[in-house]
């Protein structure tokens, strides 16, 4: 143990060296800002106030141009920082007092302005800037780079099941556990995910980004326990820009294209404002077989390579069991031979790695001041998405629950096609009907409405009111439509109610339905018999938000009656919000009809009334020992109409014993009411990754003769077996309406140090724990084949069930449950230093560290804690690496920049949900190295014109492999470097 803290203390060092090496904050005097800003000119601030599945099964649910500072702010402004140690933000002035100054902002996870350096909260500020120069296409593909950003969200990366949703997860707690805000209130919701879409949002309208790495909900309600996103866009302006970038990768795809472009109106003296944006993107997705290391995929991982599996069992020719042996058709089309590995089929070269995007985004935003008490202001913003994806073709094994079709096609041995005399049990895949292939289309749009101003004395209010629609609709086609399949072969169940019914040959079946086309099992489909069997299946969903939010705050109620008293402030408000969600599957998925995925019907809602009180008090300024002594306690009460009412509070103290060094710390409780899919999700099938312990017996170690005996109680010889569905187990999903909520604690300790000596230096240093009870999840299927078959927990066995002719896993069902607890606790390192080399030259440096310390999850009430600290969930993609860090610098002469990046992540162990893997319990490969990627990008300015060029991957890093029985690699943690080199150009101009 010594020798890996020695090693970890190494690679801190080494990290923060290179923080200071290679960092970056874009910081430079109003010339050099000037300069090297993209595609903008400052404009007039007004005063306002402020499952994938390897199997190819889809799981359902479960700028050129960047807005100059405000006026009021200096120009010398950090790229990445914690608000703390943010100089001057890309955050509006909120100058709350009428009497000025560029001090008082507000910032994510205070409802009161704080003066630079006074905030307690650990909030990561990120401008526009920043992202333009990764070349991000989308606000998740840039947030995917920063250490606190879990793995446990939806990316671009992962095409399977999640209608091209990108959603953000903080801290590997779950993205239904982070609250994202768009301009400090929420947006509307993705039906599909129950998150906000990130693909929606136009990019190029970013004004800055502010994570509050710490839990929310006493301030902004549930949904905040990992923390908050407040998406800052811009407004205000009084120009037009028009930006257009290109991309592609250095192997001819992934062919990404952007235009936007903006035009603002001052009018009335300035007095009013309106603003229009809009935007167009396109991004080609990327096919596995365009990739070496995910074009053939690995489904199992032996120690001995001879062993090796790749592909799917089930070949597009059929396979038959029978009695005396497993056969495929002979490749010349007559008689037929062995099963062997060669016969396995490929469904990595069919399969998308990336997914497709097109969005098409318009806003607009006006506001006119009528005086210090009144101003009308409206925001409206519409996104339409589309995206597709493509999967090999639909395998068919049988049906699944609950449809009463057959769960195995055996075809009766008198049937006059059935050359084997006996009965054959069929698998086969169906090319006929072609690759499947997933479009999704998406609408969202957002409307507020609202007034604010000042009261009297100093107290400000905005009242608001938020509609958000959206809806999606998506579209399968090749899933086939296994009733009408079994007309065609002319099979018929003695009991169509039973789905364990014999099935008999009956040619009439097909005889006397219009269009069917009688065919023998054993052939490929003709035309029209494809034609009639194919199915394409149609899902909506649809999601409702209603918020009326009244806030009201004043920063100087009073002052502290004795000497070196600051002020009192305080903050409250009421907010009244009601969502809806509903999801409507296609309705002959629901019967159980097709091959794909059976889903039922999801809907639901609630209504919240809460309210908030926050107040803030310095109680020392600027004395001996206390340049800053300041203390903040917030509260909120909230009445659900599905929980009840519960009460939720944060204190936190800021401590600044003279000007270089500051102390902070945060305490505060947090809750979660389960959402709509977890508490009335209908029974739905997915393809989780995991292995059917009867086929891999040997790998459990001392447990191995348990799974043997366990197995073998059942009829199942071990060591004959093989499991059908390759890396993958059928799993039904579904909602639990006796789920309660979550709650939880969360604390950070802190130090922000600004020392004079070393100008242009910050540096904070961060711990944060937090403790989650009744956490509401579902389990993997892996743990509840595990517990079942070791003997660990036995009750887990009616969770399972098998086909009784093939021994096969039928399903194994995992509805959400309160599973247990989670702790989780770690340090954050930001560093930020700004050195003016010469008169033009300006170098800015920048570093942001996640070191995990633990992360302790219990998959039962009262049951074990499991630690997954440095594991990598091989079989999701998930994982939690103990080390991550992101680092950056860039040097500005004139008006030319360059900007280096470099992302790393730390290796894992690899872990099935119940164990850490190794060779002595059989498998190949345990663990993924640590891995380094880098980026390049310049910039030049030349009048009202910018462009910028770079490379993503500079050095065409691969994903480390993970048998993931998917892509080979995990995208969660590794999806960036899916696209390998990629180059982009990017031209704007103002006007």
């Amino acid at each position: 143990m010594k020798i890996i803290r020695n090693k970890q203390r190494l690679l801190l060092v080494s990290t923060l060296g290179a923080g200071l090496a290679l960092g970056h904050f874009h910081a430079a005097q109003a010339a050099a800002a000037s300069s090297s800003s993209i595609g903008t000119t400052t404009h007039k601030a007004h005063k306002r106030t402020g499952s994938k599945s390897a199997q190819n099964s889809v799981r359902r649910p479960a700028p050129a141009s960047i807005a100059a500072a405000p006026a009021a702010a200096s120009s010398a402004m950090p790229v990445t920082r914690t608000a703390t140690a943010q100089r001057n933000a890309f955050a509006p002035v909120n100058d709350s007092t009428g009497r000025g100054g560029s001090e008082n902002i507000v910032v994510t996870g205070s409802a009161l302005s704080t003066s630079n350096n006074a905030n307690a909260n650990p909030v990561q500020i990120v401008t526009a800037k920043q992202i333009m120069q990764t070349g991000a296409t989308t606000v998740g593909d840039y947030l995917q780079r920063l250490p606190s950003v879990g793995s446990s969200g939806t990316y671009n990366s992962q095409t399977n099941g999640t209608g091209g949703s990108s959603c953000v997860d903080l801290r590997n707690l779950g993205q239904n556990r982070t609250l994202v805000l768009i301009d400090g209130k929420r947006t509307t919701l993705n039906g599909n995910n129950s998150c906000v879409d990130l693909n929606t949002i136009n990019v190029y309208q970013v004004q800055s980004i502010e994570i509050l790495k710490d839990g929310g909900s006493e301030l902004y309600g549930a949904d905040a326990v990992a923390g908050v996103i407040n998406i800052k866009m811009r407004h205000d302006l009084n120009d037009a820009n028009i930006t257009v970038r290109g991309g592609i990768t250095d192997v001819g795809d992934g062919q990404t294209g952007q235009i936007s472009g903006y035009k603002g109106w001052n009018f009335d003296h300035g007095k009013g404002n309106v603003t229009l944006f809009g935007s167009y993107m396109t991004k080609s997705g990327i096919m596995q077989r365009n990739r070496a290391w995910s074009r053939n995929v690995q489904t199992n991982d032996p120690t001995d390579a001879s062993d090796l599996l790749f592909g799917s069992s089930i070949p597009t020719t059929g396979k038959y069991f029978t009695d005396s042996g497993t056969y495929v058709p002979n490749a010349s089309g007559t008689g037929y031979h062995t099963a062997t590995s060669a016969d396995r089929y490929n469904y990595g070269s069919q399969q998308s790695l990336t997914n497709s995007l097109q969005n098409s985004t318009l806003s607009f935003d006006a506001h006119y001041d009528v005086n210090s008490h009144f101003t009308p202001y409206a925001n409206f913003q519409y996104s339409h998405r589309t995206s597709s994806t493509t999967l090999a073709p639909e395998p068919m094994t049988g049906s699944i629950y609950p449809s009463n079709l057959p769960s195995s096609l055996v075809i009766p041995a008198d049937a006059p096609y059935n050359t084997f005399g006996e009965d054959v049990l069929m698998y086969k895949r169906y090319g006929e009907w072609g690759n499947r292939r997933t479009e999704t289309a998406t609408d969202t749009y957002t409307a507020i409405a609202g007034a604010k101003g000042e009261i009297t004395h100093g107290w400000m209010y905005d009242l608001s009111y938020t509609y958000g629609w959206n809806q999606v609709t998506s579209q399968m086609s090749g899933v086939g439509n296994y009733a009408k399949l079994l007309q065609e072969y002319g099979l018929e169940q003695v009991d169509p109610t039973d789905s364990s019914s014999a099935l008999v040959y009956n040619p009439s079946v097909c005889q006397t339905s219009s269009g069917c086309v009688l065919s023998d099992p054993f052939k490929p489909l003709s035309s029209a018999a494809a034609a009639y069997s194919n199915y394409t299946s149609h899902d909506h969903y649809y999601y409702q938000l209603r918020d009326l939010n009244l806030r009201m705050h004043n920063n100087h109620v009073a002052t502290m009656p004795w000497k070196g008293g600051g002020d009192l402030g305080f903050a409250l408000g009421m907010e009244h919000r009601g969502e809806q969600l509903a999801y409507h599957p296609d309705a002959v998925v629901a019967s159980g009809d097709t091959l794909t995925n059976s889903a039922s019907y999801t809907g639901g809602g609630f209504n919240v009334t809460e309210g908030y009180l926050e107040g803030k008090a310095t109680l020392l300024r600027d004395v001996f020992l206390a340049k800053d002594l300041t203390i903040d306690a917030q509260g909120r009460y909230s009445s659900y109409s599905t929980f009840g009412g519960t009460k939720n509070w944060k204190a936190s103290i800021n401590w600044a014993p003279i000007r270089d060094i500051r102390f902070r710390a945060t305490i505060g409780t947090s809750y979660r009411q389960p959402n709509v899919y977890e508490l009335y999700s209908g029974g739905s099938l997915g393809y989780a990754s995991a292995t059917d312990p009867c086929a891999q017996a040997s790998s459990y170690g001392s447990l191995s003769a348990n799974v043997v005996a366990n197995c073998a109680k059942q009829g199942i010889n071990t060591s004959t077996f093989v499991a059908a569905n390759s890396g993958q187990v059928p799993t039904l999903y579904g909602g639990n309406a006796s789920l309660k909520p979550e709650t939880g604690r969360t604390y950070t300790i802190g130090t922000v140090i600004t020392p004079r000596w070393v100008p242009g230096l910050s540096a904070s240093v961060e711990y944060w724990h937090y403790t989650i009870k009744n956490m509401v999840s579902y389990l993997s299927s892996q743990y509840i084949l595990d517990q079942c078959y070791t003997g660990a927990s036995t009750n887990y066995c009616n969770n399972i069930t098998r086909v009784s002719s093939t021994d096969q896993l039928n399903s194994v069902t995992d509805y959400y449950a309160n599973i247990g607890g989670l702790r989780t606790s770690g340090i954050d390192f930001d560093l930020d230093y700004r050195i003016r080399v010469t008169r033009k030259d300006v170098v800015t440096l920048g570093n942001n560290f996640q070191q995990l310390i633990s992360y302790l999850q219990q998959n039962e009430p009262g049951g074990q804690w499991y630690n997954y600290a440095g594991r990598l969930m091989y079989q999701s993609g998930t994982g939690q690496p103990r080390v991550r860090d992101y680092a950056t610098v860039n040097w500005q002469h004139g008006n030319w920049g360059v900007t280096y990046m470099m992302k790393y992540t730390g290796g894992m162990v690899w872990n099935n949900g119940s164990q850490d893997l190794s060779t002595a319990l059989g498998y190949g490969r345990y663990k993924t190295p640590g891995v380094f990627s880098h980026d390049l990008t310049i910039d030049y300015r030349l009048n009202k014109w910018t462009f910028q060029a770079g490379v993503n991957n500079l050095f065409d890093k691969q994903p480390p492999f993970v048998a993931d029985a998917s892509t080979n690699s995990a995208a969660g943690l590794y999806g960036d470097l899916y696209y390998g080199r990629y180059v982009f150009l990017q031209a704007g101009v103002n006007f």
